[in-house]
């Protein structure tokens, strides 16, 4: 008996027109499979109504996966795989696999030889680095920086020192309630003639995304608190 496949299924970064961000197999999928993997039931089961999908959900089962699950604790879908069940993974937002914990399914489904199909949708990384203008042919993403003062602004000043020793676009993030106080700290930390991209609320409505040299930055004024933020560093 040939194995199932698991799908990685993308999901809206925020509250969007899902149809300009998703191709019809990510939509038929969502309506057709009986197991996802989900970091969050309630927010699952939302995202899956704004796709316009009326599905009962009494006949999908969500398996939870989250920061907090073990590697000994992903068996049940493994178990479906094995078995010739179809799996679908689901990040919070975003891409599974990428800042994402989702990551431990797809490595075990590789262990057992397992399909893996990642599918189209937004990704707040590269479509920040798209729209930046910095260097896309080299870049390091570092994804959540320290939350220590002192490790942070150490961690900034290396991103900082790549920049001059690679020329590679170093790009991070930080949690939608953190992102005024990381930006002050990078305009207190790097050098003032490098690039800040900052992208914010990508592919929403209310979407920002401006590259300024750090210096420049200190005369601008942008609210970023409780908005979903990609920052890039280059030159």
């Amino acid at each position: 008996m040939s194995t199932g496949t698991l799908y990685l299924i993308p999901v809206s970064l925020g509250e969007t027109n899902n149809d300009k961000l998703f191709p019809n197999l990510n939509l038929r999928l969502l309506d057709e499979l009986q197991y996802l993997v989900v970091e969050n039931e309630k927010s699952a089961r939302r995202f899956i109504r704004s796709t316009g999908n009326k599905r009962d959900f009494d006949q999908l089962e969500l398996i939870l996966l989250d920061k907090r699950t073990k590697q000994h604790e992903i068996s049940r879908p493994i178990e479906l795989l094995i078995q010739g069940k179809d799996v679908g993974l689901m990040s919070e937002a975003g891409c599974p696999g990428v800042a994402d914990p989702g990551k431990i399914l797809i490595a075990e489904a590789h262990n057992y030889n397992i399909r893996v199909i990642p599918l189209i949708g937004p990704s707040s990384i590269l479509l920040g680095l798209m729209a930046s203008g910095l260097n896309g042919q080299g870049f390091t993403f570092h994804g959540y920086l320290p939350i220590d003062k002192r490790e942070k602004t150490h961690k900034l000043r290396e991103l900082d020192s790549q920049v001059v020793r690679t020329g590679y676009t170093q790009i991070f993030m930080e949690t939608p309630f953190r992102n005024q106080a990381l930006l002050n700290d990078v305009l207190a930390t790097c050098n003032t003639k490098h690039k800040l991209c900052v992208a914010v609320d990508i592919t929403l409505q209310t979407e920002q995304i401006k590259t300024l040299t750090i210096g420049e930055w200190k005369a601008e004024k942008i609210d970023l608190h409780k908005r979903p933020c990609m920052f890039l560093l280059g030159k």
